[in-house]
């Protein structure tokens, strides 16, 4: 059984380590903790996660935020995997700092990488982690906040968070949407 999980986030140095790289974050962590190199395909880099007898394709989509449903669309169709089998890691605004939520589906909340998914799929019924950054910016800033560097104190805390939202991950494919909702929902 095949999963896709895809991290969002902007190609290039000067957006390494903004807030809205975080799901390009998650999927770094992942393939550094097992030992799993990252190489440049299609519309993406792409690494195969093998995890209890399962395949986890991790994509990094190249093709900047706000076109992430073209790498989404053409992984889907390359490995042949159904939407109820595709993870999106996304930044959200709308959450506090650290919080951690999944969604079965949902609106696309303003966020562009997720709006252009929504327009390629022809909907929204595709799962994703969701992972805050807080609104920690004034009236009309808001670019400048998540294309922004994490804080001194955020840094610090960061990678307890991204821990956590891969085990959602592994949970998502372990048993489910529902019961990872239940397990990454609570904590």
């Amino acid at each position: 059984m095949k999963y896709l999980i895809i991290g969002l986030g902007n190609i290039g140095d000067e957006y390494e380590n903004t807030r809205h790289n975080i799901g390009f974050k998650i999927i770094d962590k992942l393939t550094k903790d097992n030992s799993i190199s990252l190489s440049i395909d299609r519309h993406a880099f792409m690494a195969e996660y093998k995890y209890k007898g399962k395949t986890l394709i991790l994509i990094k989509p190249t093709t900047f935020m706000n076109l992430s449903g073209k790498a989404v669309h053409y992984w889907m169709q390359k490995e042949k995997i159904p939407v109820e089998n595709i993870l999106v890691l996304v930044d959200d605004i709308a959450l506090p700092f650290g919080t951690i939520r999944m969604k079965a589906k949902g609106s696309d909340g303003g966020h562009n990488g997720l709006k252009h998914i929504q327009e390629t799929l022809g909907h929204s019924n595709y799962a994703r982690l969701r992972f805050g950054i807080g609104n920690n910016y004034a009236k009309g800033r808001q670019v400048e906040y998540v294309l922004g560097e994490w804080g001194k104190e955020e840094q610090s805390q960061l990678i307890q968070y991204i821990d956590k939202s891969i085990e959602g991950i592994l949970q998502f494919i372990s048993v489910g949407i529902d019961k990872a909702m239940t397990f990454v929902n609570q904590k």
